[in-house]
């Protein structure tokens, strides 16, 4: 274990500090939307500040972003200028749905149980003469390469996935997906806010990705990674334009739109700065704990999760273990009212999530991160066996 977690889990007074949350409640809603670390609402803090004595792109603020970019870039496995710094996640994947030029007959293959976010800009390509076809997984979420290739059909031009499913957390193989759709020449598009800054996600075998830093990354909202392949520049043109990704020298408009060799080219104006910085601050404190120590500390305390909600007479929804199971854990009980029981818990000062299934089932989502410990997931144990 890391320095960094090996003090966050024996010095109490450093995790509160660190996570002025777990100074009043046990917060499980990672997959949801994350609280701030206080470093990193420090970080957007004096942004802020400083922008009270001048204007916001003073000083070194160019030379941040590109720090920023190169922090996002390591992150993944790509190169820096790869990399885009937009947010929410839905913008990055409707840029990509949008920006492809579709040809009547290219099938776009995703699955319709996947977040919203994740669907509608694909539905939508279909205006454009593209054709939709959804995957039929045994079990939600469960989405295998064997899955995939028995959808493939010669029309395949783009595989679009989510690195880990929302509601069931069942995280997918990314690069033996990756490989089986790049050795045939099919574009492969990944959503992947539930697992950067939780599990390792890397896109050798990616063309588009795109993840907001408001879950797993315990940064802000509508900051976050745009990752397109550079050899992929041409084939997806950019649909938002201004004056930061179109070349216009001294701020003249040319004769001709030409957009910048980077990543930039899908940044179109302004961008979010004090959420850009959060950001940067947010996946520094990841990296110093180490992505591989968080995941083996997340996978420890869903194990503990499991058992005492199966102890409950909980039935878990998606993996207990094993290469595709994260740290969302999913728990339904049609003899209870899950609803009451949600309320009942946030009344404790104990923060999960209420969802439904495609069928209308509800379900307890938990989905604790790097500061959250066994003794709070015992605390949560003991206040559902009350509650239920």
């Amino acid at each position: 274990m890391s320095d960094y977690l090996s003090r966050l889990h024996s010095d109490e007074a450093f995790r509160r500090d660190e996570f002025p949350v777990a100074q009043k409640r046990i917060f499980l809603g990672h997959a949801a939307v994350t609280i701030l670390p206080r470093r990193v609402a420090e970080a957007m803090k004096q942004y802020t500040d400083d922008c009270c004595y001048d204007h916001q792109e003073f000083g070194d603020v160019l030379q941040r972003i590109q720090r920023a970019r190169h922090t996002c870039a390591g992150m993944i496995g790509a190169e820096a200028t790869e990399i885009a710094l937009l947010g929410p996640t839905s913008l990055g994947l409707s840029l990509f749905a949008n920006g492809i030029d579709w040809q009547d007959g290219d099938e776009i293959i995703c699955y319709q149980g996947d977040y919203p976010a994740n669907v509608y800009p694909w539905m939508e390509a279909q205006r454009r003469g593209a054709k939709l076809r959804f995957l039929k997984p045994e079990q939600p979420g469960e989405i295998t390469p064997e899955l995939v290739e028995a959808a493939l059909t010669p029309q395949t031009k783009l595989v679009a996935l989510a690195s880990c499913h929302f509601l069931t957390g069942y995280r997918i193989d990314i690069d033996a997906i990756g490989k089986l759709l790049r050795g045939r020449g099919i574009l492969f598009s990944l959503d992947a806010i539930q697992t950067i800054g939780a599990f390792e996600t890397r896109v050798e075998h990616v063309d588009f990705l795109s993840a907001d830093s408001h879950k797993w990354m315990l940064g802000p909202a509508s900051a976050g990674i745009v990752f397109v392949r550079e050899e992929n520049f041409e084939r997806l043109r950019p649909t938002l334009l201004g004056a930061w990704n179109v070349k216009a020298p001294n701020f003249v408009v040319q004769d001709q739109v030409e957009f910048h060799r980077s990543a930039i080219r899908y940044e179109p104006g302004v961008l979010n700065l004090v959420g850009i910085f959060g950001m940067a601050a947010a996946l520094d404190l990841l990296l110093e704990a180490g992505i591989d120590r968080i995941s083996a500390h997340l996978l420890k305390l869903k194990a503990q999760l499991v058992a005492g909600l199966e102890d409950l007479g909980y039935e878990i929804v998606g993996p207990r273990s094993g290469p595709a199971a994260s740290s969302i854990t999913t728990a339904r009980c049609g003899a209870r009212d899950l609803e009451k029981i949600f309320h009942g818990l946030t009344e404790r000062n104990i923060i999960a999530s209420h969802r439904h299934d495609r069928e209308g089932r509800e379900h307890l989502r938990f989905s604790p991160h790097l500061y959250n410990t066994e003794g709070e997931i015992a605390e949560v144990l003991r206040a559902l066996r009350e509650l239920s």
